[in-house]
């Protein structure tokens, strides 16, 4: 796992972020701000892999509208890694419901509710423990410096 400064957290670009062709303006966000994709993958996310990712969710009104949304197109899975990554993945990101996310998140600038947000990102760093093996191997997972690193 990566140094304690260096974190690495999960983050989905969900169908409807797929879909709409966000992937590159949500990408960049991300690169912008000085964190790196160490590995990703499109894929289509099967039943199974759904139910684990979202097991904290089972027994609530949502969950099967939830599975059947994920697993329903095409999504981006991909670890983001850097200086407390999960906290500023987590801004960057914005309101769980993008009706009430700041301009300027993603959410906020792309989404207009709570059922198609585009996008998830891992809460805390145990989040990320979890679910991170879900989507990647760890030798799917690479290591390498930014050119910029010493200027963040």
């Amino acid at each position: 796992m990566a140094a304690v400064d260096s974190l690495r957290t999960l983050v989905l670009i969900k169908p409807d972020g797929v879909a709409r062709s966000k992937v590159g303006q949500i990408i960049s966000r991300f690169e912008d701000k000085g964190l790196k994709v160490v590995a990703m993958k499109l894929m289509r996310l099967d039943r199974p892999r759904a139910e684990r990712h979202y097991a904290v969710h089972k027994g609530k009104p949502f969950y099967d509208s939830l599975l059947n949304y994920i697993t329903s197109s095409p999504l981006v899975a991909m670890v983001v890694e850097g200086n407390n990554s999960i906290e500023i993945v987590r801004k960057l990101v914005g309101a769980t419901n993008g009706a009430k996310a700041e301009p300027g998140t993603i959410r906020g600038d792309y989404s207009t509710g709570i059922d198609f947000n585009l996008i998830h990102a891992s809460d805390s760093e145990e989040s990320a423990n979890y679910e991170i093996p879900i989507f990647f191997e760890e030798k799917e997972i690479l290591s390498y410096e930014r050119a910029d690193k010493d200027w963040l």
